[in-house]
């Protein structure tokens, strides 16, 4: 019996160039289209994918969270006193307990969004949107929420307003363990007393701590507390410790605030100019690419295809990140990262044009032109990324917000300059192979010569 010999036909280059080219070419649409209309998976919905672009002037999708400037709202700066003899550890927890303290609060009255964040060293800077009333926030932030102390019969006999500060401290009646932490806690003169009273008569029993009507804590009186100070011990973690010393501290801020910059800011006002940023972001794109195209020809397209691409990508990660807001300053940061996206595209198919115009094949001359743009590329990213790094930890507000979106548009921008753009170039020319003038005049320059 003769052998049956199997031959495996194999893909051409021009074959494996359309094939690349259709892959993402779906790719492309796909995800474009996902970002306009989202997606629900199952038909249950457990899991969302909402559009991040925009419906209408006034609806901006969920998806997307928008800066104060943009969408409305109040913000508020405050200076906090710094106590007399206190360390700068101790300070620095007292502004973080200020801070969550106040986010306590804002989340209680229905406003999860809002946003505190630390200003320099005794800063903070409150931003609450959809609030057009300064005054109703400002009482918001300054309202203590209820803390109680009830006796074993369940009356109250002290309230929060007693209590001059809680924190965490190591626990150290426990003397074979001591990884455990306790809550300490201060009261002033009238608490002293109320405290003291109590605890005299209550020993052995227990005394509940509420706030805002939830019992939070219900510690065994071991000794009567006299001094105004004292510990509350529970075989707690660190982690545990703080959180109860926050709650214990909610009845009042633990640092004096005083208000230096309060304003408002009108939706419409930021709709309008959301509204003005991307049109003009998206006329400036249009002529970006129908210059590339005319000047690279098919590179252009690359080019083009690549910024298309860019954009997708970029606002997936912002929709998908936590943390990022679109700020007005971010809008800014996205389009300076696709005028280093284009630049990079630039660079590259200069280079690769004037491989061309040396007599070297496409290919060749394609992966020259990379491989010589690539070290202009890097150096240019990275410097802009180390600044946007430094205004990431120095900025604040709207500076961080522009620092964030820059950064997150450099390293976008650089993934599709040298991986998509590389990839989608070389499908092109193993499409077409023989046709430099497609891709650059240069190599018509080359022929006249």
């Amino acid at each position: 019996m003769a052998n049956k010999v199997k031959t495996r036909k194999k893909i051409s280059a021009q074959g494996k160039g359309l094939i690349t080219l259709a892959v993402f070419l779906v790719i492309t649409v796909v995800l474009g289209v996902l970002s306009i209309t989202g997606m629900v998976l199952p038909p249950d919905g457990l899991y969302k994918l909402l559009p991040w672009v925009p419906t209408n002037a006034a609806n901006w999708p969920a998806s997307i969270s928008l800066g104060l400037d943009l969408r409305g709202g109040v913000y508020v700066e405050y200076q906090a006193t710094r106590p007399e003899d206190t360390s700068d550890d101790m300070y620095a927890y007292l502004i973080s307990s200020t801070m969550d303290v106040m986010r306590n609060r804002l989340t209680d009255q229905g406003y999860p969004e809002a946003t505190v964040t630390q200003i320099d060293n005794d800063g903070i800077r409150v931003e609450i949107p959809d609030v057009t009333d300064p005054n109703a926030v400002l009482e918001l932030i300054g309202t203590p929420a209820l803390l109680e102390f009830k006796s074993p019969e369940g009356e109250t006999f002290m309230t929060g307003a007693n209590v001059k500060n809680a924190y965490p401290t190591q626990d150290t009646s426990n003397t074979t363990i001591n990884n455990y932490y306790a809550v300490g806690f201060e009261l002033d003169a009238e608490g002293t007393k109320l405290f003291a009273d109590m605890t005299s008569a209550s020993i052995g029993q227990q005394i509940a701590i509420y706030l805002d009507g939830t019992q939070i804590m219900a510690p065994t009186v071991n000794t009567a507390i006299t001094e105004g100070s004292g510990i509350i011990t529970g075989s707690f973690t660190q982690e545990q410790a703080q959180a109860l010393a926050i709650q214990i501290q909610s009845g009042a801020l633990p640092l004096t605030l005083t208000q230096q910059k309060v304003d408002t800011i009108s939706a419409t006002l930021g709709v309008d100019a959301l509204q003005t940023s991307l049109t003009a972001a998206a006329i400036g794109i249009l002529l970006v690419m129908l210059i590339m195209i005319v000047r690279y020809r098919l590179s252009g397209v690359v080019a083009s295809w690549a910024l298309i691409l860019y954009i997708i990508i970029l606002f997936w990660f912002v929709a998908m990140l936590p943390g990022f807001q679109l700020t007005l300053p971010g809008i800014a940061g996205v389009i300076l990262g696709i005028g280093m996206a284009v630049d990079a595209n630039v660079v590259i198919f200069e280079r690769f044009g004037e491989e061309l115009a040396l007599g070297r094949q496409t290919k060749a001359a394609a992966k020259m032109g990379f491989k010589n743009a690539f070290s202009a590329i890097l150096d240019a990213n990275v410097t802009t990324l180390i600044a946007a790094i430094v205004l990431m930890v120095f900025g604040t507000g709207s500076v961080r917000g522009f620092a964030n979106m820059l950064a997150l548009s450099v390293v976008c921008s650089k993934f599709t300059a040298i991986v998509i753009s590389r990839v989608l170039l070389s499908s092109f020319i193993n499409v077409i192979p023989n046709k430099p003038e497609l891709f650059s005049a240069k190599a018509l320059k080359k022929e006249a010569q």
